[in-house]
Parts: C-alpha cells; sequence; structure tokens
C-alpha cells in the first residue's frame, strides 16, 4: 500500500492509492483548491496509476474541487477517462460533474490539437507571394472603386455651383504646386545639368558634341520633367493628402462630416483632385524650362554653345509635339497621385501607426503607379511613331 497524505488539517487535501486491491483503489479527500495546489501536484506525481488498467476512485471524503482541482484529477486519470467519470456520476455533486467534464473536454481538445507543421524558406517564400499578390488585387479594386466614386461625385458637383469648394481648392493649389515650386526647379535644373554632362562626354568621342542640346531636349520635354514632378508631388503631396485625412480619421472628424450630412468626397477629395490637376501641369512646364536651361547652361560652360544657339537648334531640330506628348501625361499622373493619397487616408484605421504604414503606402504605390503609366505612354508613343 502507498498512502500519501497533504496537510494534517481536516479540510486539507488528501490522495490515498490503495494497490493491495484488485483493481487498484484511489482514494480523493480534502479540498481538492486551488490553496493545495503545489501540494497536490506534488502527490500525483508520485502516483504512477497503470495506463490502461481499471482503477476504481472513491470521492466520498471530498469536500471541495474548484477548476485547479478538476485539472489535476483529470491530469491523474487522463482526459478521457475523466470524463467517463464524470457521466457516471461516482458520488459526485451535479456541479463537480459538470467542472469536470468541461475540463476533461478542454484537455482532450488541446491534446489534440496537431502539432504546427514546420515549414521550409520556399513555402515560406510562396506564402509571402501569395499574401502579396491577395493585397495587390485588394488594393487594385479598392483604387478602381474609389476612382468611380470620385468621377461620380465630381459629375455631380459640375452642374451645381453650390457645392464648388472654390476657397479650399485655392489654398490646396498654393499648397501642391507654388509651395513645391522651389524644389521642382531646382531639382530639374540640377538633372538638366547632369544629362548635358553625360551627354558631352559620350558624345564627344564620336564628334558629336553638338547632340547635347538635341539629347536634353527630348529627354526633358518627353519624360524627364513630367516623371520627376510627378515622383516628387508622389512623396511630397500624396503623403500629405493620407496624413491629412488619415488624422481626420483617427480624430472622428470624418465620421462628424458624414453625421452632420456632408459627403467627405466632395469636401476632402475633390478641391485635392483638383487642385493637383491643375498644379501638376503648371509643374511639368516650370521643369522643363529648368532642365533646359540646366542644360543650356552646361553647354554654354563646357562645349561652348551659346544660349542662342541653343534655342536655334532647339526650334530646328525638336518640335512642338514633343512638348504636348509630355504635357498630356501630368493630368494623369496628377489624378492617380491625388486618388491614391485620398484613398490611403480613408484606409487609416485610427492610431498613429496605422497613419504612418498608410502615408508609406500611399508613396509607393504612386511611385510605382507613375513609372508603370510611363512606360505604357512610351510603348503607345512608339508604336504611334510619335
Amino acid at each position: 500500500m502507498r498512502s500519501i497524505v497533504g496537510d494534517t488539517l481536516n479540510t486539507a487535501a488528501t490522495l490515498h492509492l490503495d494497490t493491495t486491491s484488485n483493481p487498484p483503489h484511489l482514494h480523493a479527500g480534502g479540498d481538492w483548491t486551488l490553496p493545495h495546489y503545489s501540494k497536490l501536484q506534488n502527490q500525483i506525481a508520485a502516483i504512477r496509476l497503470p495506463p490502461s488498467a481499471p482503477v476504481n476512485i472513491s470521492f466520498a471524503q471530498l469536500t471541495a474541487l474548484d477548476t485547479s482541482g478538476a485539472v489535476l484529477l483529470a491530469e491523474l486519470l487522463g482526459a478521457p477517462r475523466a470524463r467517463e467519470l464524470a457521466q457516471d456520476g461516482s458520488g459526485l455533486p451535479a456541479a463537480w460533474r459538470s467542472l469536470l467534464a468541461t475540463v476533461a473536454q478542454a484537455l482532450e481538445q488541446t491534446s489534440a490539437a496537431p502539432p504546427p507543421a514546420q515549414h521550409g524558406w520556399i513555402s515560406d517564400l510562396l506564402a509571402r507571394i501569395g499574401v502579396a499578390m491577395i493585397g495587390l488585387r485588394a488594393n487594385t479594386v479598392a483604387l478602381l472603386g474609389f476612382t468611380g466614386l470620385t468621377l461620380q461625385t465630381l459629375a455631380g458637383s459640375l452642374l451645381r455651383p453650390s457645392r464648388w469648394r472654390v476657397t479650399a481648392t485655392v489654398a490646396q493649389i498654393e499648397q501642391t504646386g507654388l509651395d513645391a515650386v522651389p524644389i521642382v526647379a531646382l531639382l530639374t535644373f540640377m538633372v538638366g545639368a547632369v544629362i548635358a554632362f553625360l551627354g558631352a562626354t559620350v558624345l564627344a568621342n564620336f564628334g558629336a558634341s553638338i547632340y547635347t542640346v538635341d539629347l536634353v531636349a527630348f529627354s526633358f520635354l518627353r519624360e524627364f520633367a513630367v516623371l520627376l514632378t510627378a515622383i516628387l508631388m508622389a512623396g511630397r503631396t500624396a503623403s500629405a493628402f493620407t496624413a491629412q485625412i488619415g488624422s481626420m480619421k483617427a480624430n472622428e472628424e470624418i465620421d462628424a462630416i458624414r453625421a452632420l450630412g456632408l459627403d467627405p468626397l466632395q469636401m476632402l477629395v475633390l478641391p485635392r483632385v483638383l487642385a493637383l490637376l491643375v498644379a501638376m501641369p503648371a509643374l511639368t512646364f516650370i521643369a522643363m524650362m529648368s532642365g533646359l536651361l540646366g542644360g543650356a547652361m552646361v553647354c554654354a560652360l563646357t562645349l561652348d554653345i551659346s544660349p542662342t544657339m541653343f534655342m536655334t537648334l532647339l526650334q530646328q531640330d525638336v518640335g512642338i509635339r514633343h512638348f504636348w506628348l509630355g504635357m498630356c501625361k501630368a493630368p494623369l499622373f496628377a489624378f492617380v497621385i491625388a486618388l491614391i493619397g485620398c484613398l490611403e487616408g480613408f484606409k487609416v484605421s485610427g492610431s498613429a501607426q496605422s497613419v504612418g504604414q498608410h502615408t508609406t503606402s500611399s508613396v509607393v504605390q504612386s511611385i510605382f503607379l507613375v513609372i508603370l503609366l510611363d512606360a505604357v505612354a512610351a510603348l503607345f508613343y512608339m508604336e504611334m511613331g510619335w
């Protein structure tokens, strides 16, 4: 016989296993509650029940049972045997049987849970690609839907001058257009100078330094001016739109606008879209002039091509259509940048971390779509012979 006794108090938890009888007889008594958990755990560790042999158990001396005691009892007997014991009764009150059955069922579900599968780096890579593709599809659908809502709101406001928000639009033109003139002009001036330096270095090997003028003119009129301006607007304006609308979303100001019966698209999105549609072509024109000025300066300093000769070559070799081919892309880029910036602002969930994440996302998406649309436009121009 092996006997293990807890405390000497009459409410102390006791556990007694009589191995002389066949089958062995287990006596549980006292309070099987949380204060006696550690002592009961030590007693159970010393008990070695046969894994499959039947065991009779008596609860005649059991005075209290809580969840911790039921867990220890289920671990001692095993979850299936504890569940059968709760169904048979064995002299237990109905509340204790229900508690023991619930604990046994929870232990069975926990033990039945499969271990986490071990994945290799290839499966993890494929999983990440799949998640990225699902996110790309969701973003594309959301952008298309937001574009439709914006165009619908714009069409509904054109014939109703009372809905025009002229003050907000003019303020946005100042922020997105006039305030961006210095950075756009400086950047394109330096890039124009760099292209002229590169052309002078490479074309000198072929005795064609004079064509540096054509290189600078074609590159800026068709591609670089509008592309650099769009990238600057994506980093400067799209992020500002997302942060502004996202902060309003976090502060529940957009909910207040809806509660007043106003349309957030008409109040927040349309002024920003219209402002960028006006500012972007103007900034593109400034970028073209600044890039040509940077190239002309380098040609005058390094190639002895005077500004008068630069302008003469520009008029002879470069047609006006190249100017319009570059300018016609500006409204498209402006529309895409403004839509993405506003859409990401509406996606903010309400925390400062969400504002930062969606601001970063708006910049990345805007730059990606601008470059993609520019590549598509270049292929289209090439196929059309323009």
